[in-house]
């Protein structure tokens, strides 16, 4: 809630609160469809001898990535791309920053039911702690990302499927990095990744500055 409050305050004409509200739901209801296709693409890499049972390659963190970031880039197309109320370049980052956060909630509400009955209340408000900053804020950052690049072709219709794979595939392999260093090097770079992340939120702020100034 608080992520999505904060990119709000970005968008200088707020959008209807009932398509905030669906392109936020449909972000969750992306998330069982993402597990189970993570989880089918894991089963295959391992009847293929490609990954063994309990470890992950980078291909797999490749293609786990791409799963969710299209999800997400799938739902507020759904929910909100195709309406009126789509009208102006800072609509596309808003719009998948708001099915971002939908999808992130409902994967930190899934990851801190596991985390409080592995490790306990404490262990477990501390591991959502790092969701917050890290997972959540990923999610947001990628989203974003592609919701800029949609922008900078929302007069141009004719270079928007350019940018929308342009985007995903800026997306998928931000979200691929951070996969990677959070998952392959069991948190030792835990502090740079979250401080590169956390720059790039920064150069966000300024991107939507200069999305606000686009005009036909």
């Amino acid at each position: 809630m608080f992520w999505l409050w904060f990119w709000l305050r970005e968008d200088p004409h707020p959008e209807p609160r009932r398509i905030l509200i669906l392109t936020f739901s449909t972000g969750i209801l992306m998330v069982p469809i993402a597990l189970l296709l993570e989880k089918s693409v894991y089963q295959v890499a391992i009847w293929l001898n490609l990954v063994k049972i309990g470890s992950t390659g980078l291909g797999l963190l490749v293609i786990w990535a791409a799963i969710e970031e299209y999800l997400k880039y799938f739902a507020a197309k759904k929910a909100a791309f195709k309406r009126p109320t789509f009208d102006e370049p800072v609509d596309a980052p808003i719009y998948l920053i708001t099915a971002a956060l939908g999808f992130a909630a409902m994967e930190n509400v899934l990851f801190l039911f596991k985390a409080l009955d592995q490790t306990g209340i404490i262990a477990g408000l501390l591991t959502g702690n790092l969701r917050f900053l890290g997972a959540t804020l990923l999610h947001t950052v990628t989203s974003a990302l592609l919701g800029a690049s949609i922008a900078f072709s929302f007069f141009h219709k004719e270079h928007r499927q350019r940018n929308v794979i342009g985007g995903l595939l800026l997306a998928i392999v931000l979200h691929t990095v951070f996969n990677f260093f959070i998952i392959k090097q069991e948190g030792v770079n835990n502090f740079n990744i979250l401080f590169a992340l956390w720059i790039t939120a920064i150069i966000l702020i300024y991107i939507f500055e200069k999305i606000k100034r686009i005009r036909n």
